[in-house]
């Protein structure tokens, strides 16, 4: 039985669909990452929740109008069709969406899903911005991979509220202004994906928050693909992929606090996910690294002080 469900939508028709559709608009309600060829025969994939990510075919697309794609969880066989109808209304559009071809048992997971994720989209349509999502903070089980993709999806909330009169800024690394804090940070993105295979469009973007979604996408879809076993190359050197992968989440989340720090915001991060992290950092900040000066030498805490406090000290930055 399709699960039927509908939304009126603050927004005219247009500004609708492209919340439903341009991956930049999706990451404001719906996605950690999300690449969509737009058009009938294009593919599409959507990390909605760390380590799952949704892939399939558009297949019917009518701009302010209607689309229709396939839908299937990566690692799930099943495959069902969404539509998406939108009808002018008063105070907005009204969207309709059908799920159908679901087993019986997937109808109420998604049936959840689909009320959850709605909402988010009419928040996004009154406020520009649904805000953190609960659902994605961080999953039970954390590897490399997951814990890169919460943690992405941590700093690109703190770089969607950067603004541009921010990007001189100095930061808590004095040779970076937040701007060049960001070149960094995609640098970095960049050589980490390409260690699994990962390939990068041509950068389009000069705000920060969709820069840095440019490069993290193809990186982590390319390590979903690659995964973790074996060792990668990374410059001159073969490493074990997972310490490679497990770079990512450190850059992402440390950088997103330095953000914050230059732009006057505030970080929130699950405990279970700063101590993730913290114990990457363990394994991949060495005293021959503290050396070279990739990082300062360790600060102490106290015995009170939070799991990304810890971790902030361990870097050496001053709080």
């Amino acid at each position: 039985m399709p699960i039927e469900k509908s939304v009126l939508v603050p927004l005219g028709a247009d500004e609708t669909f492209a919340l439903i559709t341009e991956p930049g608009r999706l990451r404001r309600w719906q996605a950690i990452t999300a690449r969509v060829d737009l058009r009938a025969g294009g593919d599409y994939r959507w990390t909605i929740v760390p380590g799952h990510s949704a892939a399939g075919t558009i297949t019917e697309v009518e701009p302010g109008r209607h689309v229709v794609f396939t839908w299937g969880w990566e690692g799930i066989d099943e495959v069902s069709t969404v539509t998406i109808t939108l009808e002018p209304s008063a105070g907005g559009t009204m969207v309709r969406l059908v799920h159908d071809g679901l087993a019986g048992e997937q109808e109420a997971s998604h049936a959840e899903g689909w009320d959850h994720y709605l909402g988010r989209l009419v928040e996004a349509a009154a406020h520009g911005d649904a805000g953190p999502d609960e659902w994605g903070a961080a999953p039970p089980e954390l590897d490399a991979i997951t814990s890169a993709e919460a943690t992405l999806a941590i700093c690109q909330r703190v770089l969607r509220s950067v603004a541009q009169a921010d990007y001189a800024s100095p930061t808590v690394c004095p040779e970076f202004t937040v701007a060049q804090l960001a070149d960094h940070l995609i640098g970095s993105v960049t050589a980490l994906g390409g260690a699994a295979g990962a390939e990068f469009p041509e950068a389009t973007a000069t705000e920060l928050e969709p820069r840095l979604a440019a490069a993290a996408q193809p990186a982590l879809e390319a390590w979903n693909r690659r995964g973790l076993d074996g060792d990668v190359k990374l410059g001159p050197s073969e490493l074990p992929a997972t310490s490679v992968a497990g770079i990512l989440s450190i850059e992402f989340l440390v950088h997103a606090w330095d953000f914050a720090q230059a732009t006057g915001q505030q970080v929130s991060v699950p405990d279970q996910l700063a101590e993730h992290v913290l114990g990457i950092a363990r394994t991949v900040i060495t005293p021959e690294g503290r050396r070279r000066g990739a990082f300062a030498e360790a600060l102490p805490t106290g015995p009170d002080a939070r799991t990304m406090d810890r971790l902030i000290a361990y870097t050496g930055r001053a709080q």
